[in-house]
């Protein structure tokens, strides 16, 4: 059975520095929630904080009903899968798998069988009597994850764990631990850096920046509509256009900008005479197109992706900009050196306070 995690208010500080500044969020039961934002942001304070490791400065984290101050991790139903994955190198996989279950008395037959249901439910039927050192990376990530779904956590919270694997497998392991979450309906929550995992595999998303909690959203909420100019930067690339908001009429406001006037949508704490910022991605440039706003830039190069291509570009004061072009285009498509006018429509785009 999974329960939710309700955060209230929960600050965390190491002498003057404030890691974790007020945050307050709750993770539904069943969700695969995640914590994204650079290094330094909070983020795994946070976790230790629902593990149990850390006890808040201010606030209180509920699981459930249940107010969890004071309670270590081993009185709370929760398991942990560190970045290290910690797997002992001198037992066996279904050891490793059963060690917790040892550790609560379980007999021997009884903790083979459950580790042995588990390496079902991961992929890994038959690998039991392997060692660690025997398996891949992406092996042993499964493993980490049966040890700890074999305590039957009510939560279970995953710091980093993709991060030392390599490209391709990473992807791989996101859509397998999006399904086994699906299947096992356990609480996630997911610590990560990387924002495309975090798109790709979330419910929701909370983004952090320096201990303070700047949104939480879908990923597409996140993607299309930013709260706060630190989201509409970091989640996905952008092209950033500053300028003074002339006016705002029906939710699209007008920017004053060195490249004529430009239009978005009104974001967050936006008024007329304030400084701003227009965010438009790269994928809502079209080049050749007759929309409202219209961006000249000299192009420098062109990189070709597969499925599409990113052409980069200066615009006349030597701001960058970067604009995608599908490959199916790529023939009419502008080339390095040359002159181009890019076109975007103002639902495409949103404007917020330059803070």
């Amino acid at each position: 059975m999974s329960q939710p995690v309700d955060l209230q208010n929960v600050s965390m500080i190491f002498g003057d520095t404030r890691a974790v500044n007020d945050v307050s969020f709750t993770v539904a039961a069943g969700e695969f929630f995640s914590i994204l934002g650079p290094s330094g942001c909070g983020k795994t304070t946070l976790l230790r904080i629902i593990a149990g490791f850390l006890q808040p400065a201010e606030g209180k984290v509920l699981i459930g009903d249940s107010d969890m101050t004071g309670l270590g991790p081993d009185q709370r139903p929760t398991a942990m899968i560190f970045q290290s994955l910690a797997l002992f190198p001198l037992m066996s996989v279904w050891e490793n798998i059963a060690f917790g279950l040892e550790a609560r008395g379980m007999a021997k037959a009884a903790r083979r069988a459950k580790a042995e249901e588990l390496l079902t439910l991961v992929a890994l039927e038959g690998y039991g009597d392997r060692m660690p050192g025997e398996l891949s990376g992406g092996q042993r990530q499964r493993v980490a994850i049966a040890r700890a779904l074999a305590v039957e956590p009510q939560v279970l919270l995953l710091d980093e764990p993709l991060s030392a694997l390599d490209l391709k497998l990473r992807q791989h392991m996101r859509s397998e631990l999006r399904a086994l979450q699906k299947r096992t309906g356990v609480t996630f929550i997911y610590i990560t850096h990387d924002q495309s995992e975090a798109l790709a595999m979330s419910d929701r998303v909370a983004v952090m920046s320096a201990g303070i909690l700047q949104q939480v959203g879908s990923p597409r909420e996140l993607y299309d509509n930013p709260a706060t100019p630190f989201v509409a930067r970091f989640v996905g690339e952008t092209n950033t256009i500053a300028g003074k908001v002339t006016t705002i009429e029906k939710g699209i406001a007008s920017l004053d900008t060195p490249y004529g006037v430009l239009r978005g949508r009104v974001g967050h704490g936006l008024s007329t005479g304030m400084p701003a910022r227009l965010y438009v991605r790269p994928e809502a440039l079209a080049h050749g197109s007759k929309d409202e706003n219209k961006l000249t830039a000299t192009i420098g190069r062109i990189d070709f992706e597969g499925a599409f291509a990113l052409a980069h570009g200066k615009l006349p004061d030597d701001s960058p900009l970067i604009a995608s072009i599908a490959s199916i285009q790529l023939g009419n498509s502008p080339t390095a050196g040359s002159s181009a006018t890019f076109g975007f429509r103002a639902e495409n785009a949103v404007v917020l306070p330059d803070v």
